[in-house]
């Protein structure tokens, strides 16, 4: 409940903000004596003040979803609610050149998602603070929930990532060599993914900060407005077109499995003080689209650095073996490969297989274990994405035992 009391504020206030801020503009500014609001599938319900000067948008998505899961050794088990259900209000203020973004997600017990503001000095330069979607994960795991090309994102992704919040300052621009396009990013965030700094004032951040960045390199040009944003070519570029993108984080002090999340482990040095692991990740990814086309192919490799001399206890007796270090955090590798064809009437069929591996493969008690997943799912788009019905099947083995997982949903962005 306290949750949703603090969002029910935080959107007050920041409605009270935005009208605060139009009402005191110079009165040099022209000022529609109304605004029309205006309504589109996708853009959701957008108001416009001041000849578009001042902009405010509410919108959101749901994806009611089915599902069926059966293993070898239990009775199957089925599944009824909505995946997700987002609500979001965001606004803009042209020529002062600052934006920002709420987001929820009323499926989850802790609903915020993303808050922030950003501030655009030049064209290709932009500052972000808050909590957003971070790019320094692999390609899949920044692209926004709506735009996946399966209800869920891979097994590469979620073993090495949760939601892929995070909480800090985010620094990206955009530049043209030629026809290619260079995008850098970079962020210093909490290191502790959302909602980093608990519920109070006792639940506070533990561990340093995290440093990671992205560099996308477009060797053929940008995709088309709005088709970089997502895996499947529902737009059919006329073009080839390719993203060659390298990310990566050093998270400094990590005590979550993957890094999104703070005290679930704590470890000590011989004085009883905590000495937590260095988390890195390092991601590769490629993705092609042409005629409807696509292709996303992706490898992960997570590493832990830990001090000599780390202790389970407090009173330094119980000392952390080198391998032991896997049964805290996701330590291991993997791969993702999507493809996806999208026909002419907004039918697509799409494939993917993952797999990750651990780091020791002697230690079995390792979060990460030796798993692999096959997919096939059958889609129709209507109204671009904003309308999607989606059915898939997955295969997932592990420890020579498999399970399968059936899949129906429906998307409607408003």
């Amino acid at each position: 409940m306290k949750n949703y009391t603090s969002l029910k504020h935080m959107v007050t206030a920041a409605v009270l903000l935005f009208a605060i801020n139009l009402n005191a503009q110079d009165s040099t500014y022209t000022r529609s004596k109304s605004s029309v609001p205006s309504f589109e599938m996708g853009q959701g319900l957008n108001f416009k003040f001041n000849n578009g000067d001042y902009q405010f948008k509410i919108g959101g998505m749901i994806q009611p979803f089915v599902g069926y899961q059966k293993d070898s050794s239990n009775d199957p088990n089925y599944y009824l609610n909505s995946r997700r259900t987002f609500f979001n209000f965001g606004g803009k203020a042209v020529k002062e050149k600052i934006a920002f973004l709420v987001q929820t997600d009323f499926s989850l017990v802790t609903p915020l998602l993303d808050a922030w503001v950003s501030y655009a000095p030049i064209e290709n330069l932009k500052f972000t603070f808050g909590q957003q979607l971070t790019f320094t994960n692999n390609k899949e795991m920044a692209i926004m929930e709506p735009q996946l090309q399966f209800i869920d994102r891979s097994l590469l992704s979620t073993q090495y990532s949760s939601l892929g919040r995070e909480f800090g300052l985010f620094v990206a621009s955009n530049f043209n060599l030629g026809n290619i396009l260079f995008v850098p990013q970079a962020a210093i965030t909490s290191g502790d993914g959302r909602n980093s700094f608990g519920l109070n004032g006792l639940d506070y951040d533990i561990g340093g900060l995290k440093y990671g960045g992205r560099l996308d390199i477009y060797p053929f040009g940008n995709f088309s407005e709005g088709n970089n944003m997502q895996i499947a070519d529902i737009k059919k570029e006329n073009k080839p077109k390719l993203a060659l993108g390298v990310a990566g984080s050093y998270n400094k002090g990590a005590s979550e499995s993957n890094g999104e999340g703070h005290g679930t482990f704590l470890v000590y040095d011989s004085k009883g003080k905590n000495q937590l692991p260095d988390y890195r990740k390092l991601y590769y990814d490629v993705l092609f689209k042409y005629n409807g086309f696509s292709f996303l192919s992706e490898y992960a490799i997570a590493t832990a650095k830990v001090m000599e001399g780390t202790y389970f206890d407090e009173t330094a007796i119980d000392e952390l073996k080198p391998t032991e270090i896997s049964q805290l955090l996701a330590l291991g590798n993997g791969i993702n490969t999507q493809l996806g064809y999208v026909f002419n009437k907004k039918y697509g069929i799409d494939f993917r297989y993952a797999a990750v591996a651990p780091e020791f493969k002697s230690n079995n008690n390792s979060i990460v274990k030796d798993r692999n997943e096959i997919t096939l799912g059958l889609t129709k788009y209507v109204n671009e994405n904003n309308i999607k019905i989606n059915a898939a099947i997955t295969q997932i083995n592990y420890d020579s035992k498999s399970s399968v997982l059936g899949t129906f949903y429906v998307q409607i962005i408003f």
